[in-house]
């Protein structure tokens, strides 16, 4: 699979089957992905990749939570910004209307739309899964450096026949996480990630991108 093939087919998965995934094919995924940028080389991401009990420890815990109406935990960083100017709040809009409108579930149906993003907390029955710490006092640079990380993990993982979901929503349940995974103090939870081999019974809507007019401009001599 070439590199834009990678590109094109990556989505975030809703659905996986319970295949396991080899452990041989994680280790070359994210030895190749140590590979990825990072201004003056500080690598600041920290992952842990989770299989078998303790990520089954992980969605219990997080699912016994849920069950129970516990609150979340409380945030340690802001996911987004209180007000979303245009057009990003129209974007994050229409991806909610997608998302939710490819399931059948009502704009007001909040009981159903709450099922739906329950399934983060099962890593929507994925068998592998990706947890994404960055150190406390890294700025906004260092930030960017493990998004770019991230999406190396992410499209070297399509080149094996695989599919992930990033997922903010452990963020969340930082603190279940942590129980179980027990990192450094110094260290924050930025996100999840859900890997495994596709559930294709599974519905997915492919939500749509801007116009590459309104992200890119061409500066040339014309």
């Amino acid at each position: 699979m070439d590199v834009y093939e990678a590109v094109r087919s990556r989505k975030a998965v809703r659905g996986f089957v319970d295949r396991p995934v080899p452990k041989a094919v994680l280790e070359r995924v994210m030895s190749a992905a140590t590979r990825s940028p990072s201004g003056s080389n500080i690598q600041p991401w920290h992952a842990y990749v989770v299989t078998g009990e303790p990520l089954a420890e992980i969605k219990k815990r997080a699912s016994e939570r849920l069950a129970l109406g516990e609150p979340w935990d409380e945030p340690e960083y802001e996911q987004y910004p209180p007000v979303l100017k245009s057009p990003y709040q129209e974007r994050r809009s229409a991806f909610g209307e997608q998302r939710y409108g490819s399931l059948g579930i009502a704009r007001d149906d909040l009981e159903a739309r709450h099922r739906a993003v329950s399934g983060n907390w099962e890593c929507f029955g994925a068998p592998a899964a990706l947890f994404c710490y960055i150190d406390r006092g890294m700025g906004a640079p260092q930030w960017s450096d493990v998004g770019m990380f991230l999406q190396t993990v992410m499209l070297l993982l399509r080149a094996e026949g695989l599919h992930s979901c990033a997922q903010m929503a452990w963020a969340k349940y930082h603190r279940t996480v942590a129980e179980v995974l027990s990192p450094p103090d110094g260290l924050l939870l930025f996100c999840g990630m859900s890997i495994g081999f596709e559930d294709i019974t599974v519905h997915h809507a492919r939500t749509d991108r801007a116009p590459l007019g309104e992200t890119v401009t061409f500066v040339d001599a014309c």
